[in-house]
């Protein structure tokens, strides 16, 4: 028989209301919050209800302060009150009327308070009402409970139960019934009616003589959860499974906290086994020490689903291959063995009707289910937390279901480091969950290749290899917690739609994840050390042009380098165009170069500033030349400082401009004119040659006079040939009118070669220009010349 425990903690003997409670206000206040106001004052040892509370509060929490006194006016303010939570005060007395103004109440919860007295107001919205655990001794019951027509949820705890307590409450059309008799210390037999209520949870009594289970009566009620089941309370239940009417609507059973030995637990198991009941619940059964023989009937039942957790067989005196038969061998289409410590799990015997088996949180290893044939119709397999080690050896387990489509083996101690030949997948897994294992890149080459969810959250993935298999089907990624440095590329992938990277070590997007995953709607990639530079900006656009939805945005998205813009949201995070568009930069560059360079030219043209620079270099270069030869040494038979040779429709220019500028009153400059200095009775060309060979420079006025002219052509010819082998810098080239090439005739090929090779000086039409022009030419010939030194 079940031997109860010494003691049971408050946590455990309310686990069931509890949970149920969260469940309900979750589900009523959850709509609240987005189109009401919460008003959350729990936690801050108020002794009285705040006043000037929010005129359109809906959700207002005052739990676990220190209010004793409910009046009207604390609430009489908020019309649009649809919860209050008063759990855990110290409320000794309610009217219920005090909410007569607050007419959209739907949710009330009085829990673990002090209440002594009710005084009933019927609040016709009211859907949820707890007021469990409280100090009354009887149930609070009024007929106005009866006029609730809306009410829902309905929560108590009582010490005494009397025959006619329930008889306003037991007609109402309930969803759930919860009723908290731990405490019970008076109870006739007949005193439960039989109630109209979907859930009903009861936490059974302490005091295993009051038989509260021989008196409950099912009808309407499909869930029934009990708690607390121990010592005589065992064949109280198994009596009350054997009589179940075969019409009663009760499928589903959850027992909890039950204290009780393999034999009992394996009788009330076989009683469900043979009533009506569809699914059965077994939690916190403690540890059963499980005997060398097992006897139970496996014929035909209604059971559909039966979940074991909370509840540890050893086996420390015992095989255990009669406890594996006898849950392997279960004609049913569901299983689940939680948090048991099972070491293995044995295949079943004949062809299994399981379409769904959990094991999570167990001690399997690779060799459950190996070479097992009789889980074709297998759908969903939970491995979850056990031992599993070598995906290899799984993946030949699940060859054989060929049914399968989910297997979860998260939190194992998987690895795989081959190229994939030694997997065998079966054949319709689509959806698979190795999250939390101790698995490397290399597991992209040991995957089903019809797979459409992969789960790899928490391993050691540095990065996805190249050469894997294709996974063409695949739509969704959870990678997240690894250690891969850039977002992948998709070229494996292609139905990828949903990818979550988050908490990785991801500076930047590769530029393969641009190109290859176009397909990809949704993408988790927060909490990564990004990079924030030009490369990023592409990716911040994805989410800003709606192109992808980026999960967590723009909160989880922060900036890590450089170190001057660490912490800020990417969001935040702006940078030119111009600045990261190199093309462009260097297209403005270039533009603005050959602006800047067309205005210069312009104001050079404008202003003459080359034809400036031109004549300054000239004079540079002559000052140089005049430096370097050192012409002292070879002026022993000059007499001249420049011969000049133009044509005679030129000699106005020359004797009024040319010579007058260069021959100044202190005789410095002597130029050699053939007017004025050719010996009369010698021959044209004697005297050309005599003045050239006694003239320091030839200056050659050029024109198209000059080219006409043959005798001009004769003095350059001599300049050139005789004069310039000695010295190739002693023959000037001044322009005084342009020269086009074609009127030059094609005898004069010295001249064309000549004007061709040589920088000749060009008379400036401008008068503020020639004064550089004059600077220019008698620097080209100013020397020394010793007979003239003499002669001052």
């Amino acid at each position: 028989m079940c031997t109860m425990a010494n003691r049971i903690t408050l946590g455990s003997q309310n686990f069931l209301k509890v949970f149920v409670l969260t469940v309900a206000i979750w589900n009523n206040s959850q709509p609240l919050m987005e189109n009401g106001l919460t008003t959350n004052d729990s936690h801050r040892f108020l002794a009285t209800v705040p006043q000037k509370l929010p005129a359109l509060t809906t959700l207002l929490d005052l739990s676990h302060n220190n209010i004793s006194e409910l009046l009207i006016s604390d609430f009489s303010s908020l019309p649009k009150l649809q919860v209050l939570i008063l759990s855990h005060n110290l409320i000794k007395f309610l009217d219920l009327s005090i909410f007569q103004y607050n007419k959209d109440l739907e949710h009330l919860d009085l829990s673990h308070n002090r209440l002594q007295t009710l005084a009933c107001h019927p609040i016709v919205h009211l859907k949820h009402l707890d007021i469990s655990y409280n100090h009354y001794v009887a149930i609070p019951m009024c007929p106005e409970f009866g006029k609730m027509k809306n009410l829902e949820y309905l929560g108590f705890s009582v010490r005494k139960i009397q025959q006619s307590d329930f008889r306003y409450i037991a007609p109402l059309p309930l969803k759930t019934l919860f009723l908290g008799l731990e405490d019970l210390v008076e109870y006739n037999s007949g005193n439960l009616p039989m109630f109209n209520t979907d859930t009903l949870q009861i936490i059974l009594p302490w005091n295993s003589d009051f038989h509260v289970l021989l008196d409950l009566a099912i009808n309407s009620t499909v869930n029934l959860e009990l708690s607390n089941i121990q010592d005589k309370q065992i064949n109280d239940l198994r009596t009350f499974l054997l009589h179940l009417n075969k019409n009663a609507a009760l499928l589903h059973l959850s027992l909890s906290n039950i204290h009780c030995e393999w034999n009992d637990l394996i009788n009330i198991l076989q009683a469900v086994w043979k009533s009506t009941i569809q699914y059965f619940v077994i939690s916190n059964a403690a540890h059963l020490e499980v005997p060398n023989t097992i006897h139970f009937d496996h014929t035909e039942t209604s059971l559909k689903a039966l979940t074991v957790k909370q509840t540890t067989f050893t086996t420390f005196f015992s095989a255990p291959t009669d406890l594996y038969r006898l849950f392997a061998d279960m004609n049913i289409t569901a299983l689940t063995i939680a948090d048991a410590g099972l070491i293995h799990m044995l295949c079943p015997s004949q062809y299994s009707s399981f379409n769904y088996l959990s094991f999570s949180n167990n001690s399997l290893t690779d060799t459950v289910f190996q070479g097992c044939d009789n889980l074709a119709l297998l759908e969903s397999l939970i491995l979850q937390k056990n031992q599993l080690k070598h995906l290899a050896e799984v993946s030949l387990m699940t060859s054989y279901m060929k049914s399968l489509k989910y297997l979860d083996m998260s939190k194992n101690l998987l690895q795989y480091k081959g190229n994939g030949d030694n997997c065998n997948w079966g054949e319709n897994l689509i959806e698979l969950d190795l999250s939390f294992n101790m698995l490397s890149g290399s597991v992209f080459r040991c995957l089903p290749v019809r797979i459409q969810k992969l789960d790899l959250q928490s391993n050691n993935i540095l990065n996805i290899p190249k050469d894997i298999t294709e996974l063409g089907s695949l739509e969704e990624v959870n990678l997240a917690s690894n250690k891969l440095s850039d977002l992948p590329g998709c070229g494996q992938f292609r139905s990828l739609t949903l990818l979550n990277i988050e908490m990785n070590s991801v500076v930047l997007p590769s530029s393969e994840f641009y190109h290859s995953c176009q397909g990809i709607k949704e993408l988790n990639a927060g909490h990564n050390p990004f990079k924030c530079s030009c490369e990023l900006r592409q990716f911040i656009n994805l989410e800003e042009q709606g192109l992808l939805k980026l999960v967590g945005w723009p909160e989880a998205y922060m900036c890590w380098y450089p170190e001057n813009v660490r912490g800020r949201r990417l969001n935040n995070f702006h940078i030119s165009n111009l600045t990261c568009n190199r093309t462009l930069l260097v297209s403005i560059i270039l533009i603005a170069s050959i602006v800047i360079a067309a205005v210069a030219s312009f104001l050079c043209v404008r202003f003459h500033v080359p034809w400036y620079l031109k004549m300054i270099w000239q004079w540079i270069q002559v000052k140089h030349r005049i430096w370097k030869s050192k012409p002292e040494d070879m002026l022993r038979n000059v007499q001249f400082h420049a011969f000049v040779s133009y044509s005679e429709h030129d000699s106005d220019w020359v004797k009024n401009v040319l010579i007058p500028n260069l021959e100044k009153e202190d005789g410095s400059i002597q130029i050699c004119q053939h007017e004025r200095n050719f010996v009369a009775g010698k021959s044209i060309l004697g005297n050309i040659i005599d003045c050239i060979e006694k003239s320091y420079k030839s200056i050659f006025v050029l024109t198209p006079n000059f080219v006409q002219s043959e005798w001009c052509h004769y003095e350059l010819y001599f300049a050139d040939q005789n004069l310039l082998s000695k010295d190739h810098d002693r023959l000037i080239l001044v322009l005084l009118e342009s020269i086009p090439t074609y009127i030059i005739p094609e005898r004069y090929h010295k001249l064309k070669a000549l004007m061709a090779r040589r920088t000749y000086l060009e008379w400036p039409k401008e008068r503020s220009k020639q004064g550089l022009f004059w600077a220019n030419l008698r620097a080209a010939i100013q020397v020394k010349i010793p007979h003239l030194e003499n002669d001052f």
